[in-house]
């Protein structure tokens, strides 16, 4: 269209089809179709400047993002929809050129409007999360707590389409029902890439992949992940023998950022014999995790060890907890943990 000669002025997803056809229940699909509007360009557009079009990008991103929130647009269909009025500062030039005259593709531009709707949705995600949050947190966020939150993020809208099918499928085909919650591949993969997050990185440790569908693992599918095979009671049983022992040197084995070698999926246990284990960092998301299963297993004085422990290092582990809290669905074991978990922190 751009190469037709269009300027293309927005994009509104229209509520055109139905969950219940065959393409939804087969797949993680749009709930919507998004329609694209554009004006004639005239002969005469100038060149535009490569610098000037990423200056105005946040901004134009920003406000059409709580335009199509205003209008009740959320999920997929959001994400997507911001697209359009993004490539309408582009689509109006004759061409977009860099400093050095170099003409920029439309491919480059895209992958600055997929980072730029990425961070725009994780600082709305942070802004609308409580004013437990803060502003602050959005560079203080690790890889897979960027990931966690912008996946539940998008998935407001889209969460009943995908999933709602697959529990009809599970019923009537007599399978069991998949744990944990659904987005297509590509939706993820489309502000994952552009913020640097790596899915393959946090298969199987944090999400899964199948079929075009990437899933959110359940918090409980993770508790081999970080107590090892004897899982959190016996994480639980070991802060509650010696209840002056140090967690955060122990439990949660802090390693020297410039000796570690990039996070694996392997080995990546928070507690066992093998805690001196040599290739992972944990993460603020390990820690609320599992002050999350500790919640589950009704082991109320490590939890509460755990939460003092927390505080003294630092804001991060609540702001994140407060964050995801009210990210989740609000039927989510999830959501029950978190909320019940934060009932135990010290006011």
């Amino acid at each position: 269209m751009i190469r037709g000669g269009w300027i293309i002025t927005g994009s509104w997803p229209i509520a055109t089809e139905s969950p219940s056809r065959l393409r939804a229940r087969e797949s993680a699909a749009l709930a919507t179709s998004v329609h694209l509007i554009c004006r004639p360009k005239p002969k005469d557009v100038p060149t535009g400047d490569w610098a000037g079009v990423l200056r105005e990008l946040p901004e134009r991103v920003r406000r059409w993002m709580e335009r199509l929130q205003g209008e009740g647009v959320r999920g997929a269909d959001l994400v997507f929809a911001c697209v359009g009025p993004a490539l309408e500062i582009f689509s109006r030039h004759r061409a977009v050129e860099a400093a050095e005259g170099r003409e920029i593709p439309l491919s480059e531009y895209l992958r600055k409007v997929w980072e730029v709707v990425g961070r725009t949705a994780l600082e709305e995600v942070l802004r609308t999360t409580g004013s437990h949050v803060g502003n602050n947190l959005t560079g203080a966020l690790e890889e897979d707590a960027r990931l966690t939150a912008l996946f539940l993020w998008t998935l407001q809208s889209t969460r009943t389409t995908k999933n709602d099918a697959a529990e009809e499928n599970a019923e009537i085909l007599g399978k069991t029902k998949t744990k944990g919650f659904s987005l297509p591949f590509d939706v993820v993969r489309r502000f994952a890439q552009p913020m640097g997050i790596d899915l393959d990185t946090w298969s199987g440790s944090i999400i899964s992949q199948q079929k075009g569908v990437l899933r959110l693992l359940p918090v409980t599918d993770r508790i081999k992940d970080l107590f090892g095979e004897d899982g959190a009671s016996s994480a639980a049983e070991w802060i509650h023998i010696d209840s002056q022992k140090n967690i955060q040197g122990e439990l949660f084995a802090e390693q020297n950022t410039e000796t570690t070698p990039k996070r694996t999926r392997k080995r990546k246990r928070i507690l066992g014999d093998d805690v001196e284990f040599e290739a992972t960092n944990v993460t603020a998301l390990d820690r609320v995790h599992a002050a999350m299963l500790f919640q589950a297993g009704a082991h109320a004085s490590a939890l509460r060890k755990l939460i003092e422990a927390e505080l003294s290092r630092g804001p991060e582990f609540l702001r994140l907890a407060n964050a995801l809290s009210a990210l989740y669905p609000r039927e989510s074991q999830e959501k029950r943990l978190l909320d019940a978990m934060l009932l135990a922190v010290p006011r």
